[in-house]
């Protein structure tokens, strides 16, 4: 088993907290480009990356955002240099020839109801989503994870023409620590995990 470095492991999960207050110091295109580079690589089924991200970054774009959010969601987004829309790709299996050609699935999944099909493609973009964050961690940002808003305005706003459909945002930014209450427990092993 390999050993991994608890300064690894304070970073990535350890002494990571959910952050509400980013400083001023913007955060780069390039910098999220490496930080997708590297979290694509994580496994989703059958490769079908369904996970699509807009980043918004400008005044413009925010405001388009904003009315979405609940109330006490809308300063620290207005603030965040860049706040990252995880959406999935209700049309994912249209590249599946290129991500998996050695597999048969664009006709299965395009048969699918849609119910099904919207399953399979929000688990595996939470997923690659889950990746993102932790890559974004390794890469120095800290993270915002937000579900208070309403995905029927984003979609609106964002993916009218599209075939994406919104899941959740997360701020990004370089933290500044204010605010972060105490570390809330988490389910012990005994709760949370059966050894059969």
């Amino acid at each position: 088993m390999p050993n991994v470095e608890r300064e690894i492991l304070d970073l990535l999960f350890l002494e990571a907290r959910t952050h509400k207050f980013f400083s001023d110091k913007p955060v780069s295109d390039k910098l999220l480009a490496k930080i997708y580079d590297t979290a694509k690589f994580g496994p989703t089924a059958s490769n079908s990356c369904p996970m699509r991200i807009v980043f918004v970054r400008s005044k413009e774009a925010k405001e388009r955002l904003i009315p979405a959010l609940n109330p006490g969601n809308v300063d620290k987004t207005r603030a965040a240099p860049a706040t990252a829309i995880f959406a999935y790709d209700m049309e994912f299996y249209e590249m599946l020839p290129t991500l998996a050609p050695h597999l048969d699935y664009p006709s299965f999944y395009a048969s699918l109801p849609e119910y099904p099909l919207e399953k399979i493609a929000l688990r595996n973009a939470t997923l690659q989503a889950a990746y993102f964050l932790v890559s974004a961690r390794a890469y120095g940002l800290d993270c915002g994870p937000m579900s208070g808003f309403k995905n029927s305005v984003v979609d609106a706003s964002f993916f009218a023409d599209s075939t994406w459909r919104s899941n959740f945002l997360m701020n990004l930014g370089f933290g500044t620590g204010v605010g972060i209450p105490e570390r809330a427990a988490r389910p012990p092993l005994e709760n949370a995990c059966r050894f059969l």
